[in-house]
């Protein structure tokens, strides 16, 4: 795969990229792309008044994802799909954990701030 034009330079990044730069930048051929997009629901390229597809750059993320787990890492499409959605459910998991930890946080900095409160008065 080759080096991707967003991790490039951002000032390079466009708006949008056909399906043929698209298929150049992962060395893959057009109709794979389009075999992923029926695939993978979450794949949905935005398309021109004549039915071009217009790939965004979260869309090639995306492509990148699927790219990596299904040529990179060998997994079938049906793999791929269910550790896109075991992904989904991490990532849930680990920012409800991040929200648990700052509101204990957030507690703990207000007892030490009035543990501080105390300690001040008494002097």
């Amino acid at each position: 795969m080759k080096q991707l034009p967003m991790f490039d330079d951002t000032e390079d990044l466009k708006r949008y990229y056909s399906i043929g730069e698209v298929a150049e930048m992962f060395d893959i051929s057009k109709s794979l792309i389009r075999f992923w997009e029926g695939e993978f629901d979450f794949l949905r390229p935005h398309k021109n008044s004549k039915g071009d597809r217009r790939f965004t750059p979260e869309n090639i993320e995306q492509l990148r994802t699927i790219y990596i787990l299904v040529k990179e890492r060998g997994f079938t499409l049906e793999g791929a799909k269910r550790e896109l959605k075991e992904q989904k459910v991490r990532q849930k998991q680990r920012d409800e954990m991040i929200g648990r930890l700052q509101e204990i946080r957030t507690f703990l900095v207000a007892m030490r701030d009035e543990e501080l409160g105390e300690v001040g008065q008494e002097g």
